[in-house]
C-alpha cells in the first residue's frame, strides 16, 4: 500500500468523479495504481474490483434513484451480467502476462475515447 492519504484522495477523486460522470474504478483508479503507486497491472485490477464491492457506489446510486434516475430492472440484469461476467474475466486476466494485459487495457481506453469523441 502507498499510504493511507493518498488512497483516500485517489478515491476520493475517483469517487466525485463516478458520483458526476459515472467514472472511476477502471480509468481513474486502475491507471493511478499502475503508474503512481507502482502496482502490477494485475493488482490494480484485482485492488479496483474488491474495492467496488457495494459501498462504493450506493450513495451515489441512491441519490440518482432519488431523483427517478435508475432503472432498476436494467441495473438488475446488468448487474447479473457482470457478477458472471467479472468471474470469468478474471479468470482469462490472471494467466495472462502482466505487460500484454496493460497493453489491453490501454488500448481499450483509447479506442473508447476515439468512438467517444468522433462517433455519435
Amino acid at each position: 500500500m502507498s499510504g493511507y492519504v493518498p488512497c483516500l484522495a485517489l478515491g476520493l477523486v475517483a469517487g466525485i468523479l463516478s458520483g458526476l460522470i459515472g467514472i472511476g474504478g477502471g480509468i481513474i483508479i486502475i491507471p493511478v495504481l499502475v503508474y503512481m503507486f507502482g502496482f502490477a497491472q494485475h493488482i490494480a485490477q484485482g485492488t479496483t474490483l474488491a474495492l467496488m464491492v457495494p459501498p462504493i457506489g450506493l450513495l451515489a446510486a441512491w441519490t440518482y434513484y432519488k431523483r427517478g434516475a435508475v432503472d432498476l430492472s436494467t441495473a438488475a440484469f446488468i448487474c447479473i451480467g457482470f457478477f458472471i461476467g467479472g468471474l470469468l474475466g478474471a479468470k482469462i486476466a490472471v494467466n495472462i502476462p502482466n505487460d500484454v494485459l496493460r497493453r489491453i487495457f490501454g488500448g481499450s481506453m483509447v479506442m473508447i475515447g476515439i468512438h467517444m469523441v468522433f462517433f455519435k
